[in-house]
């Protein structure tokens, strides 16, 4: 009988298998239930694997590539890392598959949908428990091509079509760096095998650590959308909104802290490296949050603040606290899906409306929407007593704890980044579901199916109270998550605790954002109006998100233009083209002259020998003969 561990990556790969050949002849409801139940038996098998990994299980399951002094099987490794990943990729993996079915039930191109979206749960499972760097290789473009194909899913719109070439693109950009990476890593160690690698770390010379570190944290950066590779994520709005929600959430834009954590033991053999990661998280945080501020399309919003908070993850990566990372990104995990699907509902109720400042009164409207987005924005502003705040702390505690000028500005900077985070989701919050409706045209909302609005409580419960997986010892927890992987090897820094006295600052920064939010939008509008008045320009920068896109398009994708319209029109039309055409027509040109002595009449042809031997006759004559 096959290993739990198997079954994990094997039935959503068998459920995108069934849809994809056979989905388009079957009925939406057959096309549904494989869809959902592939997914929930790999979440039942992922619970079923973590619970009796002990120390870490290795599955080797055949002899994938080898030639020479080159191996690499396919072997599935699950330890505390991988499994906390495989339960949160398919547990909430399911969730959005239940929303899929209510969100798509009028798209004709469902058996097309459902078998990306196993696919591409399946692609990120196989990232995740692969036990070598090819293996993760594969899963890594595996979820590359799967968020292309579901964010340009509606390929009909030309922008949506560009906004999955875009992803594509922008992220192989960081692959190549991880590519030479694996390579390095092989040469340098001889395995691909990644227990192996991260043995001989220690080894290493620093210098070759340091660039190792450098080439893995680019490579991260394409998949998580760190800076300077963060364009390629607020166009994948363009996508349905569960797929905005699992690439956000649950699955693409955590593989690159996943590898981070992943190859830990290498990066932190560089403290230069470290510092680097943690400079590159932090500055990625507080741009993204400030670019959420001049936003407003609502799911742009959310996309700034994935960026964002996976800003913090790395964070954490950087000052040494893996279990801090691992945390915030499954409590990330349960509150952005939300957030996400949440707005997924508001969009569709007010007819595909995505503005957030022709929105209103939504309370009382979409109630349970609205305490579960709720639930959502207070784990995000990392409200004391949310999982997000739980999680955010112990990032911030991290990096404060780890000493030193540098770290501890990044510390600072993060404070502030948590206070921006908390004035924009609660200006949401206050333009979506307060006061009146702000655009009469939108009318009432339009009624959802119950798939689509029961699909938040669990995420809701999750969002709130997922702090209990890592409680701190100051609020009587005993650090679950940090004591699982300390006992498998896995934290090798020393991790700081939870001082009562950043958590105090930590929860005067969120009720700050708040209480400023409300003020602005509720009691006093007036105020932010004239505000936005004064700092027209500020908020022009921000909506453009500093001007990055526009920057790239000038300094990369204007000139390449330039440079293929003059190879086509100048190089290929005007030369190549031309000269192939001007061959082309002398040849039909003589062509055509010489037709005209073939007439089919033998009085022509005796003229033309006639004339011929004369020509001859007449040019020996004037030479003196032979």
């Amino acid at each position: 009988m096959a290993s739990p561990i198997t079954w994990i990556l094997l039935l959503p790969l068998l459920g995108a298998l069934f849809n994809g050949l056979l989905g388009w002849m079957l009925k939406r409801r057959v096309v549904e239930t494989v869809a959902c139940a592939s997914v929930a038996g790999s979440s039942v098998a992922a619970c079923i694997a973590f619970a009796g990994m002990g120390n870490g299980t290795d599955v080797v399951l055949y002899d994938w590539l080898s030639a020479g002094g080159f191996s690499a099987p396919f072997t599935l490794r699950l330890d505390a890392i991988s499994a906390t990943m495989a339960v949160m990729v398919t547990g909430v993996s399911f969730i959005i598959h239940l929303y899929s079915v209510g969100y798509m039930r009028e798209d004709e191109g469902f058996a097309r949908y459902f078998a990306l979206l196993n696919l591409f749960v399946a692609a990120m499972l196989l990232l995740v428990l692969a036990g070598n760097l090819p293996l993760m290789f594969v899963g890594w473009e595996g979820v590359g091509f799967c968020s292309f194909g579901l964010i340009g899913f509606w390929y009909s719109d030309p922008a949506n079509a560009t906004a999955g070439r875009k992803a594509f693109i922008v992220t192989r950009i960081g692959d190549v760096a991880f590519g030479v990476a694996l390579i390095w890593l092989f040469y340098l160690t001889g395995t691909t095998d990644i227990a192996a690698i991260n043995a001989a770390a220690p080894a290493l010379p620093a210098a070759t650590a340091t660039y190792l570190g450098l080439l893995l944290m680019f490579g991260a950066a394409g998949k998580s959308a760190q800076l300077p590779l963060t364009v390629w994520l607020p166009d994948a709005m363009a996508g349905p909104t569960p797929v905005s929600a699992l690439i956000h959430a649950a699955t693409m834009v955590t593989a690159g802290v996943y590898l981070l954590m992943r190859m830990f033991p290498v990066i932190s053999v560089s403290s230069d490296a470290l510092a680097v990661i943690t400079t590159v998280g932090a500055v990625t945080a507080f741009y993204a949050a400030t670019s959420a501020l001049g936003q407003r399309d609502i799911k742009r919003v959310l996309a700034y603040s994935t960026i964002s908070q996976i800003g913090y993850m790395v964070m954490a990566v950087g000052a040494g606290a893996l279990s801090a990372a691992l945390f915030h990104l499954v409590v990330h995990a349960f509150f952005k899906a939300l957030l996400f699907m949440a707005a997924g509902c508001i969009i569709q109720a007010l007819h595909e409306e995505h503005d957030i400042f022709n929105m209103g009164g939504l309370m009382t409207r979409m109630p349970t929407v609205f305490w579960c987005f709720l639930a959502g924005a207070l784990a995000l502003a990392a409200a004391p007593g949310t999982g997000g705040f739980f999680s955010k702390d112990e990032v911030l505690a991290a990096t404060l704890g780890h000493g030193g000028a540098l770290y501890t500005a990044l510390w600072a900077l993060g404070e502030v980044t948590a206070f921006v985070t908390a004035f924009y989701i609660f200006r949401v919050v206050a333009l979506v579901f307060m006061g009146g409706m702000k655009k009469e045209s939108a009318g009432l909302p339009a009624r959802l199916p119950g798939t689509m609005v029961w699909s938040l409580v669990p995420l809701a419960v999750l969002a709130i109270a997922g702090g209990i997986i890592n409680l701190p010892a100051t609020w009587g927890g005993s650090g679950y998550l940090s004591g699982l992987l300390a006992s498998q090897g896995l934290a090798p820094h020393a991790e700081a605790g939870h001082g009562w006295a950043v958590q105090a600052v930590s929860a005067v920064v969120c009720a700050s954002g708040i209480g400023a939010a409300y003020y602005m939008n509720l009691i006093n509008p007036a105020l932010r109006e004239r505000l936005a008045a004064r700092y027209a320009d500020l908020n022009d920068f921000l909506f453009r998100a500093w001007g990055l896109d526009a920057l790239y398009y000038r300094l990369f994708v204007t000139p390449f233009g330039n440079i293929a319209d003059l190879l086509w029109h100048r190089v290929d039309e005007g030369a190549i083209n031309r000269a192939l055409d001007g061959i082309g027509d002398g040849l039909a040109w003589t062509g055509s002259m010489m037709r005209l002595s073939v007439t089919g009449r033998a009085s022509t042809y005796i003229m033309a020998t006639i004339v011929g031997a004369a020509a001859i006759v007449l040019y020996f004559a004037v030479n003196g003969g032979v």
